[in-house]
C-alpha cells in the first residue's frame, strides 16, 4: 500500500511541498533585502492550493468556528518601501520563516505519527 493513497497522508505530503516552496521564496526575499527596487514575494495561501480537491472541513455543530459567522477577513497590506525602493521588511520575513518552519515541523510530526499507526496496525 502506497502511503499517498491515504487522503490524510497525501494532504500532508502536499502541505510539505508547499511549505518547502514557501521557504525558498522567503529565503529569496531575505537574500534580496539590500537589492534596490526588490519587491518581496510570497506564495498564495495553502488553502488556495487545495482548491478543486474534495477535502473540506465540515461544520457538524453550530458552535464550530466559521459555521455561522466568519472571522476577520484578511487583506493585503501595502508594503513600506525603503528610499531605494526595496520593500523587504526583515522582521516580517523572519516571522513568516519561523511560522513556516513551525508548520513544517507539525506536518512532519503528524506524518510520522500516522505512519507509526500503520506500522502498529500491520504488526511491524
Amino acid at each position: 500500500m502506497n502511503p499517498t493513497d491515504v487522503p490524510l497522508l497525501d494532504l500532508l505530503d502536499r502541505r510539505l511541498g508547499w511549505l518547502n516552496a514557501r521557504q525558498g521564496v522567503l529565503s529569496q526575499n531575505v537574500a534580496n533585502a539590500d537589492t534596490p527596487g526588490y519587491v518581496p514575494r510570497d506564495l498564495p495561501p495553502f488553502a488556495r492550493a487545495l482548491s478543486g480537491t474534495s477535502l473540506a472541513p465540515v461544520a457538524t455543530d453550530p458552535m464550530h468556528l466559521g459555521s455561522a459567522r466568519s472571522g476577520p477577513s484578511s487583506r493585503a497590506l501595502a508594503s513600506e518601501r525603503a528610499p531605494d525602493g526595496n520593500g523587504v521588511r526583515l522582521d516580517e520575513q523572519l516571522t513568516r520563516i519561523a511560522d513556516t518552519d513551525s508548520a513544517h515541523e507539525l506536518a512532519i510530526t503528524l506524518y510520522r505519527k500516522y505512519l507509526n499507526l500503520f506500522h502498529i496496525a500491520i504488526g511491524k
